[in-house]
C-alpha cells in the first residue's frame, strides 16, 4: 500500500515537472520569436522550419541521401545561425538586462484614424513636392526594419503633416536619411538604408531613389520618395521603382498600404515604370 502511494506521488511529480519543463521551453521560444519579430531574422527562422519539415519528410520516405544532406545543413547551420543572428542575440540580451523583453504593447487603429494618417501624408507630400523638398519615407510591412531603425534618430511620434514637413526641411539635422513609419507612428528619422547596385536605376536619380530601391530589394517595405531636383513623387516596392506618380495615385497606394499591398506587375498598370 505504501509502495503504491509512493509510486503515485512519483508519477504525479514527474507529470508536473514535465509540464513545467514544457511550459518553460515554450516561453523561451515565445520570447525568442518576440525578439526576432520585426527583423529580417524572422524570415530565416521560417527557412529553418522548412528545412526541418523537409528532413522529416525525407526520413519518413527513407530517402537516405536527402536525409544526410539535411543533417549536414542542420549540423553546420547552427554555427551559421549564431553568426547571422548575432545582432538579434545582442538585442535580446540588452532587452533582458533592461527588463523590456517581458513588456507587452498593443497597437490598433480604426478606419477613421487611418484616413487621417493618409490625409496627413498626402498633405505633407504635396507641400514638399511643390517646394522641391527632398524626402524619403519608408513604411514597414511584414519584414521588420529594426536593423535600419536603430541607425536613425528615435522620434516615436504621431503622424502629422506638420511634423513630416519639419523633419525634411533642408539644412536641419534630420533632413538627410530616411524616415521610417512603423505601424501608425514615426519610428525614426535620418535612418541609413542599403543602396541598390542595380544598373537599371537611371543615372539622373540620386541617393534617395537608390536607397529606396535598396530597401525594397531586401524587405517588403513600401517607400515614398520626393525629389528635391524636380519635385516628382516616386514609390518603390518589391525591388521596383515607379517614377512620377500623381498625388491621386499615391493616395490610392497609401489606402492599400494600410491593408495589403498587391504584388507589382512587370508591365502596365500603376506600378509599371514610366
Amino acid at each position: 500500500m505504501q509502495t503504491d502511494n509512493f509510486l503515485e506521488n512519483v508519477n504525479t511529480a514527474t507529470v508536473i515537472s514535465s509540464i513545467v519543463d514544457l511550459l518553460i521551453v515554450w516561453y523561451v521560444v515565445y520570447l525568442l520569436i518576440r525578439v526576432m519579430k520585426g527583423t529580417k531574422a524572422i524570415q530565416l527562422i521560417k527557412g529553418i522550419f522548412l528545412i526541418l519539415i523537409g528532413r522529416s519528410i525525407s526520413n519518413f520516405f527513407d530517402l537516405t541521401t536527402t536525409t544526410q544532406m539535411f543533417d549536414t545543413v542542420l549540423e553546420w547551420g547552427f554555427l551559421a545561425v549564431i553568426v547571422i543572428f548575432q545582432p538579434e542575440v545582442r538585442r535580446a540580451l540588452e532587452q533582458l538586462g533592461r527588463g523590456s523583453l517581458f513588456r507587452t504593447n498593443g497597437s490598433g487603429s480604426s478606419t477613421t484614424e487611418k484616413d487621417k494618417l493618409r490625409e496627413a501624408m498626402i498633405k505633407s507630400v504635396r507641400y514638399m513636392a511643390k517646394r522641391r523638398i527632398g524626402a524619403l519615407i519608408v513604411f514597414e510591412k511584414e519584414t521588420g526594419l529594426k536593423d535600419y531603425i536603430e541607425t536613425g534618430i528615435p522620434i516615436h511620434g504621431n503622424i502629422t503633416s506638420e511634423l513630416l514637413i519639419n523633419i525634411f526641411i533642408p539644412n536641419t539635422p534630420l533632413h538627410d536619411g530616411a524616415m521610417i513609419i512603423q505601424g501608425n507612428t514615426i519610428a525614426t528619422a535620418a535612418s541609413y538604408l542599403p543602396l541598390s547596385d542595380s544598373n537599371k536605376i537611371a543615372k539622373n536619380l540620386g541617393t534617395r531613389h537608390r536607397a529606396a530601391v535598396g530597401v525594397s530589394e531586401v524587405t517588403d517595405a513600401f517607400t515614398v520618395v520626393v525629389s528635391e531636383e524636380t519635385g516628382n513623387i516616386s514609390v518603390t516596392y518589391d525591388s521596383r521603382l515607379t517614377k512620377e506618380i500623381t498625388l491621386e495615385e499615391l493616395d490610392n497606394l497609401l489606402q492599400t498600404h494600410w491593408n495589403i499591398l498587391p504584388p507589382l506587375k512587370e508591365g502596365g498598370g500603376l506600378f509599371a515604370r514610366k
